[in-house]
């Protein structure tokens, strides 16, 4: 089928890659509105249906015959492995299984030092990934007494085991089964038999106007990237122009970069809500609302009020996964999740997008990113909160835009290596933006550690603020905070004291 793609590939200059996930991602939507049409009544019909136009999309169209043998694979395995293993090891076992096929792709992948503009396996396999060990600790679940299971796992739990089709019509829910969002199993059979969304009005204008914002920033991405991408920051032109004038078309390119993740995700979400998922309940005004789908916050990621918000709102499902698969249970039953739990949630953060040393860039300098947003919430944010019940004043605004305003900064400075991917480019592009990040954060960390924190506390102190207990960030997908390694070297060293 290539020859379909060719041409509009080259007319556009995008990859024949890139226009065939955007073809399904497309597709995907009239699709929905076929399959929600497939009555209740006949279940069977509606996996065979998801199973089918998955086969269509890898094989045919996406040209990954491999690809889908090995998803298929990694499907069956944990579909007996979750039968089959009875001990309370079984979630662990399929985590081993199905991550370790997972990173063995993203070896193979910096092998060959394929780009973003190469579809390959990885991507589906990250979302199957994240729907297997979901599966598995649902069952689990299933087979562990309610009282010692929390909110989410109780709603959540399996405790009919699925049949074969069943489990792959699951795994294959056609529209997020290459970019997400990828659901529990729960879900996908309330889905199936239409009690997730019963008597719900409103699906479709949601679902085609998400379809119009993917487009639309679909055209954004399209007609800008050529010439707005973080790689330009290491291109000889980049150095021609003034610091002033870098920092700004830098800042414009970030955002045409994310302009591709919010096209596929926003299509995929329109898709998925056409055929009934993302039902999250009612608005003011008694219209449905379909935010359960959604896997981004658009305006909360560009202008965020600080860091934390804005990467509660990116990659939401991932977040989720993460927490209650990884965080929750890695941490002892009867304790509180703390520095352990937070370290081994990043480490599976880290394999689980690859191996290539602009992630883990990215990654470490989040955590002294985190660390600052806290210091700054504890020490800066009591002094400018007006009192309660009065209105906003002028410093608390001010405090607000500044903050969105050093959001943005930080994030195009962290994000760069993410997708620039190697430790030689990652590094040249700081070098070039002469290290402003480094410099923001790090200034930020010294003030504090240096005497500003005991300084704002004693102001807090004489004007009667009272600081707000600052919780860790929802986000799992950064390192914990410095705080947090600090307070743990601090444990251990009074262990070794005992």
């Amino acid at each position: 089928m290539d020859a379909l793609f060719v041409p509009l590939a080259s007319a556009i200059g995008a990859s024949v890659d890139q226009i065939k996930l955007i073809s399904c991602l497309l597709i995907a939507c009239p699709l929905g509105s076929l399959f929600i049409r497939i009555p209740a009544s006949q279940p069977h019909l509606k996996h065979l249906f998801n199973l089918l136009v998955s086969v269509f999309f890898f094989i045919p169209v996406l040209n990954l015959s491999w690809g889908f043998i090995q998803l298929l694979g990694s499907v069956l395995g944990t579909y007996y492995i979750a039968a089959n293993v009875k001990g309370a090891n079984m979630p662990w076992i399929v985590f081993a299984f199905v991550m370790g096929h997972l990173t063995v792709n993203h070896v193979i992948r910096a092998f060959y030092n394929l780009g973003y503009e190469t579809f390959e396996v990885t991507g589906p396999q990250m979302v199957l990934t994240m729907k297997l060990t979901t599966f598995a600790w649902n069952v689990w679940d299933g087979r562990t007494a309610p009282g010692n299971l929390d909110k989410w796992q109780l709603q959540k739990r399996v405790t009919k085991y699925p049949t074969l089709l069943e489990f792959l019509g699951y795994s294959f829910y056609f529209p997020g089964v290459l970019v997400g969002p990828y659901l529990d199993y729960v879900s996908y059979m309330s889905l199936i038999d239409e009690s997730l969304f019963e008597g719900k009005r409103s699906r479709k204008r949601v679902a085609y106007r998400k379809m119009l914002t993917g487009l639309v920033f679909l055209g954004i991405f399209v007609a800008l990237s050529p010439s707005f991408y973080y790689g330009i920051a290491i291109t000889p032109w980049f150095m021609t122009q003034g610091f002033l004038y870098r920092m700004v078309y830098f800042q414009l390119s970030g955002f045409i970069e994310r302009s591709k993740y919010y096209a596929i995700w926003t299509l995929t979400e329109g898709a998925s809500i056409l055929t009934g998922l993302g039902f999250t309940g009612y608005g003011p005004s008694g219209e449905s609302t379909w935010e359960g789908a959604a896997n981004v916050k658009v305006l909360e990621i560009e202008f965020p009020s600080n860091f934390k918000v804005l990467l509660d709102s990116w990659n939401i499902n991932t977040n989720i996964w993460l927490r209650e698969c990884i965080y929750k249970r890695v941490t002892p039953k009867g304790k509180k999740p703390g520095f352990r739990s937070s370290m081994l949630t990043f480490v599976t953060s880290a394999f689980w997008h690859g191996i290539a040393t602009g992630y883990y860039l990215t990654f470490c300098f989040g955590g002294f990113i985190t660390t600052a947003g806290r210091l700054c919430r504890a020490n800066l944010r009591p002094l400018v909160l007006p009192p309660t019940g009065a209105s906003t004043t002028i410093v608390k605004r001010i405090y607000d835009l500044t903050g969105t305003f050093v959001s943005i900064l930080i994030l195009n400075y962290v994000a760069a290596p993410f997708m620039l991917l190697t430790f030689t480019d990652s590094i040249e592009a700081w070098r070039r933006l002469h290290w402003y990040g480094f410099w923001m954060i790090g200034s930020t960390l010294a003030f504090f550690w240096l005497g500003g924190s005991g300084f704002m506390k004693a102001l807090q102190k004489k004007e009667g603020k009272v600081a707000e207990k600052v919780v860790t960030p929802e986000s799992h997908i950064m390192p914990p905070s410095l705080d947090d390694v600090a307070e743990e070297l601090k444990e251990l060293q009074h262990r070794m004291k005992e």
